[in-house]
Formats: C-alpha cells, structure tokens, sequence
C-alpha cells in the first residue's frame, strides 16, 4: 500500500475548529502523520507565535495588527516556525537509538503494518548481523519522511478590508483569504498544500494563479499543492476546471461527507458518500484528462513549465471513519489514497489541542448532546457540543438581556442589513437592532418565539473555536472572553475514552481492542440516518405558498437521490458481515423510515 518513498501514513488530520489543529503538526508531524492547520484566525497564530518562541529559547518579537500587511506576515511567520520546531524534532528523531522507548522505534512502530519501511524495520530489528544491522538502519533513516504541514483556507471567510494609499481608500489583495494564502505561499513550507473548502472564490482564485509558489518546478513537481475539499464529482470538475483555466493544478480531491462531518455540514440534494466515491472511483481518469487538456493550454499561455502528461491527482475523503474495517475498505474497494479521521483524534490531547474541561465534555458526549445548530452566523448549518461555557456564555447574556457578542475579530461580518459596514449577526450590535425590528412586526407570540431564537443562536465562533488554545497554554486571546465552542461531528458519541496517539493510530491499524462503542452503525449507514432526519426537518420546516413548487421539487430530488443510495449500498460488496447481515437490516430500517416520511408529509414525491 505505502511505497518506501510515499507518504507514510494511509490517514490525516484534518482541520477541526481554529484552534484545535492550530499546532498538531508540532505534535505529530514528526511520526510521519500529515495535518491541516486553519490559518484564517491571525490573531490566534500571533498568540501561538508567542507561546512557541520561548520553547526554542527565541525571542518572540510581536507583528502588530496595525502593520502593513500584518494579516499575511503573522501567518507566514508561525508556518516557518512551526516549520522549524518539527524540522528539529525530525532530524533528532532520525538519529534517535534503536532501543526501547526511543521516538524513531515510535516512528516505525505507528506505521501500517504493510508499510515496505516497517516491514525492513522488523527485519532489522531480529538481524543478528551487525554489518547488515546497520546498512539497514541507514537505509531506513535515509528514507524516512515527517508528515506534511497543510494549511486550511475556508473560500466565503474573505471578509474585505480596506487599506490606505496616498490617493485615499483601496481594497488591494488585502481580504482575509487572500492575504491568509499570501501568507502560506511566502512561508518556507515544502512538500506542503493549501486546502480550499466552501467552494469558489473568484477573488481568491484569482489571486492563487499570480502566484508562482504553487506552479510546477523544473523537477515536474508542486512545492506547494493545492487541495480543494467537494462533496461530490460534479463540484471537483467544476472547481477543477476552474483552476486549470488559471494555470492552477488541483494535486488532491478531498471528498468529505456532507453531514457525518464535524464543523460545518454542506448538506447535498440527498447524494450518499458510497455513491460519490464510486463516482470518483470510475471517472478518475476523465476527470485527470478534462483538467490536464485545460491546464495544458492554460501553462502553455501562462509560459510556466510545460509537462508532456498530467501530473497525479490524489483521491482522499472524510467524514464518519470509525473503524479499521471501514477504513480498510474505502481504500482497497474506492481506491482512496487517504482517510482523514479527525474528531476521534479530538480526545488525543497529543494530537490535539483541547483544553480539559472541554475534553471531559467530549468523553461524556452522548447522541442528545451533538446538535446540527444554526449557530454559526455564516447561515450554514454547523454541529456543536451541548453543555459548553460558550452555551452558557450565551445563555447568560440572553437572561440579563444583553444578547450577542462582542464582535472583535469580525471574520464573519457580512451583514449589511442594518448598516453600511458589515457586521456579525452574532453580534451584540446586529441582534440588538434585528431584535428592535421583530417587535415592530407584531406576529403571532409562536411565530415571534421562533424568529427571536433564531436571533438569538447565533453564536461567536471566532473566539469560542480558539480559545481553547488559550486555555491550555495559560494564554490571552482575548481579554474577558474566554468561552469555548467545539465542532465535533455525530462520530464522537461512539469513542468515550481520552487515548494516547499510539493507542488511537493502532485502533486504524486495527492493531489491538477496538475503541467504538460496540453498537455503532457502519459510517455509511450513519449518514444514510443523518440525511433521513434531515429530510424529515425540510419537511416539518414550512414553507412560503410561493415556494412551494420549487421546494416541492427540491424534497422530491432529494428523496429520489436517498433511494439511488439505498439501491446502490444493497448491492454493494464487501460492507456485509457474516454474522446476521447488520448492515443490510440497518439499511431497510432506514429505506423504510424514508419512505414512511414520503407518506405522511406530502403527496408520494416519486409519483
């Protein structure tokens, strides 16, 4: 599976939060385990900065906001570092003792067990010859690798900022996105990618293909790659084929699952993670030759380094992997060449950053506890953990009738319904007037209760998903604001104990006792029940008599696209167990759950 000059590792971390993979890489990178760090929050990496100078006995010397182009300097400042920190880790890890207890037997230890590396690692390990002993730990040495050090940049955080020149007020490459990706690409990472989610951003986009750092080397190689994170085929090849008509090489796929996902949750029209991979699975090689055919024009204009075929296209996906079975079969079955597990490593505090109350929380976490919210002032659905100080934070500041937050970081200040500069909906500013607004309408005291709780959910996420950072390094984010918000996805209610890395990276493997909770669903199976609750949701939710055509065949796509995924998982090899057949009798429980819905909530959808 893992070639002797691969990636080492067949899984990732995947970005969660702002703060909770802020600095995985410092923690894992070393053992050859890939991870995603946000770089959106600036405010957040200067904090960092100011932890992990000290731990190299470096001074720390802050970038103040009010410095030209602060936003982009701050971002490329922490990436060196933390570049530097695991660069150190690795080389001493390398020539680290074969014995007992040391990192580089960790190293070896944590990989696959069908790794080429580990394989030559054990058979080092029982030579009695001294000479061959050490031609092969010199081998090994030469041909280990550190986990790369990937950046997330979510495309719709691009809030505008306006920069002074001597003709007045300009907006010039300085919204949050671009100047977080101007920060990535002056960092020295290598061998390293910047991962796009949420979808286009013409104005990001754009601003990717002027920059040389993520076109290919004279080698016929990326320095820097870029990932775009989809849902489904059709978003890859567009947002595929957009970048290839800028001269821009999309290296990896991710696919993610659109609702058994921690954070926030892309729901599709009903279209299943199975359907999608095999999708992918069938149509890999058009999509490399419809994006190789652009690109090749594209590079051609652009003069930038030509090459006679297409690079490669890495297939990755996310969302929901709990067991090594599942993910044993998503690679051999789908052909993927990365699995990302990440709210599992949520309760691995060497993996990641969690503070301790917020940990115990997770541990404890139970179906009831994890809520598709409309928290998140962006408008997209967004799961959260019950029970966290930012609830209460809020709760509190509903009760003294003081509601919203104050809006200091302002990443998500779009709204202008109410004023000329954008501003949160999370907001003490903008819940306060949308508040003044309802009461003039007079509505009906059930339809007034609803809207007003609809105000008042809106949560503070740029503090709350970074302060546990904070926390745990006795830091301030934020002065007097100090409440915690966490994203899991649903898989969190199955894993219930606090692990070690080792422990976690070996339940993967499949090496040692199972960590999930005996009567979890299969992944597949899970979303399959996400998505059925969901359409239950869309169907008690209402709607305006002028949109009822269109949302009726809104829910009538839905659930036709529902039964494909049925039709597909029932004749799916390789998911079924020999013993009773769980998976099947799950799926008809949920065929029928569907089906019951289509029958009490509207006319038949499929007649």
């Amino acid at each position: 599976m893992n070639k002797v000059t691969g990636v080492p590792h067949t899984f990732h971390i995947p970005v969660m939060g702002l703060a909770y993979t802020i600095d995985t890489p410092i923690k894992v990178a070393r053992f050859g385990i890939a991870s995603v760090i946000s770089i959106i929050e600036d405010r957040l990496v200067e904090m960092m900065r100011s932890y992990y100078y000290p731990t190299l006995n470096l001074e720390y010397k802050p970038i103040s906001g009010h410095e030209d182009d602060s936003r982009a300097k701050r971002i490329t400042d922490y990436l060196n570092l933390v570049n530097t920190i695991v660069q150190g880790q690795f080389e001493k890890l390398r020539n680290a003792t074969f014995e007992a207890g040391s990192e580089i037997v960790k190293y070896f230890e944590l990989l696959p067990d069908d790794s080429s590396l580990k394989l030559l690692y054990r058979k080092m390990m029982r030579c009695s010859d001294e000479l061959e002993k050490l031609e092969m730990a010199n081998f090994l040495r030469k041909h280990m690798r550190p986990g790369s050090i990937d950046v997330n940049i979510m495309t719709k955080l691009d809030r505008e900022k306006y920069v002074k020149n001597g003709d007045g007020v300009v907006k010039e490459d300085a919204s949050d996105a671009v100047a977080a990706l101007r920060g990535y690409a002056k960092s020295d990472l290598s061998n390293s990618s910047v991962i796009f989610s949420a979808g286009i951003n013409p104005r990001l986009f754009n601003y990717l293909a002027s920059r040389k750092e993520f076109e290919m080397n004279s080698d016929g190689e990326f320095t820097k790659k870029v990932v775009v994170k989809v849902s489904d085929y059709r978003s890859a090849l567009i947002q595929g084929k957009y970048l290839a008509k800028r001269g821009i090489w999309v290296s990896e796929f991710r696919i993610e699952s659109g609702l058994n996902c921690g954070g926030h949750a892309f729901a599709t029209d009903g279209f299943l993670l199975g359907p999608i991979l095999e999708e992918f699975k069938t149509k890999k090689q058009e999509l490399i030759d419809t994006l190789f055919q652009t690109y090749g024009i594209s590079i051609l204009k652009k003069g930038s380094v030509q090459c006679e075929q297409a690079p490669p296209i890495r297939i990755s996906v996310q969302g929901g992997i709990g067991t090594r079975d599942e993910d044993l079969f998503l690679h051999q079955y789908y052909k993927v060449q990365s699995t990302g597990w990440g709210t599992p490593f949520l309760l691995v505090p060497e993996a990641t950053t969690v503070d301790e109350a917020t940990l115990k929380l997770l541990s404890a976490a139970q179906e009831k506890d994890i809520v598709l919210s409309h928290n998140s002032p962006l408008g997209v659905r967004f799961y959260s953990l019950k029970g966290t100080t930012a609830d209460a934070e809020k709760s509190f500041r509903i009760c003294t009738g003081k509601p919203g937050s104050p809006c200091t970081e302002k990443h998500l200040a779009f709204n202008t319904e109410f004023t000329n500069e954008p501003i949160c909906t999370a907001s003490q500013k903008y819940q306060k007037l949308k508040i003044e607004q309802l009461h003039t309408f007079q509505l009906p005291q059930l339809e007034h209760q609803s809207r007003l709780n609809s105000i008042l959910g809106k949560e503070c996420l740029c503090v709350g998903l970074s302060n546990s950072a904070a926390i745990t390094y006795n830091k301030v984010f934020i002065k007097k604001l100090n409440a915690v918000t966490i994203c899991p996805g649903p898989n969190i209610v199955h894993f219930s104990k606090v692990v070690s890395l080792r422990t976690m990276v070996n339940h993967i493997y499949g090496r040692g006792k199972s960590l999930v909770s005996p009567g979890r669903p299969h992944m597949f199976i899970a979303e399959l029940r996400l998505y059925v609750a969901y359409l239950k949701e869309q169907f008690q939710g209402g709607i305006r008599v002028e949109d009822h055509v269109q949302h009726k065949k809104y829910l009538a796509s839905f659930y036709s696209n529902l039964k494909s995924g049925i039709s597909y998982y029932k004749n799916l090899p390789g998911v079924s167990k020999p013993c009773g057949d769980p998976f099947h009798r799950d799926l008809a429980r949920a065929e029928m759950e569907l089906d019951s819905l289509n029958l009490q909530y509207a006319t038949p959808l499929n007649a």
